[in-house]
């Protein structure tokens, strides 16, 4: 990787975005658990609030690839565990974010690996929505989770 792929896109209406290439991150879903989500860093932006494992995509890679790798470097999940099952892309033209959506495989526990984590928790899906959410997880969520079936 290369040091220009983790930077600020800049939108014309002034909004800034994570990832020269995009970024992506992982929707990890378990029958009895729930959905693993991160309590973000506060430095990070949209610090103190609640979303998914993700970041940057690298410039050769593919959004799936990026989210696997972003989710196992923050929160140890072992790609061997999960099986992608959908996408769901936001795609503002000059830059987009894709959820990827798995299901976890079996029980796995996750551990916090990089400073970006204050905390990782399983979140049964009916009370995502009791935790102060990124705005992006936010404005996705209820379709994401719609389609969680």
């Amino acid at each position: 990787m290369s040091g220009s792929d983790e930077a600020w896109v800049y939108g014309p209406d002034g909004h800034k975005y994570w990832g020269r290439f995009g970024a992506a991150g992982l929707l990890v879903y378990h029958r009895e658990l729930g959905v693993l989500l991160q309590h973000r860093a506060l430095w990070s932006h949209h610090g103190d609030t609640w979303g998914l494992p993700g970041g940057a995509r690298h410039e050769h890679e593919t959004a799936v690839e990026a989210a696997l790798r972003e989710a196992n470097e923050e929160a140890g999940v072992p790609a061997e565990l999960v099986r992608v099952s959908f996408t769901s892309v936001f795609d503002l033209g000059y830059w987009s974010y894709t959820t990827v959506v798995a299901v976890a495989t079996d029980r796995f526990e996750p551990v916090i690996s990089d400073p970006e984590s204050i905390e990782l928790r399983w979140v049964l899906p009916r009370e995502v929505e009791l935790l102060p959410l990124h705005p992006g997880f936010e404005a996705s969520w209820s379709a994401l989770r719609t389609r969680l079936g």
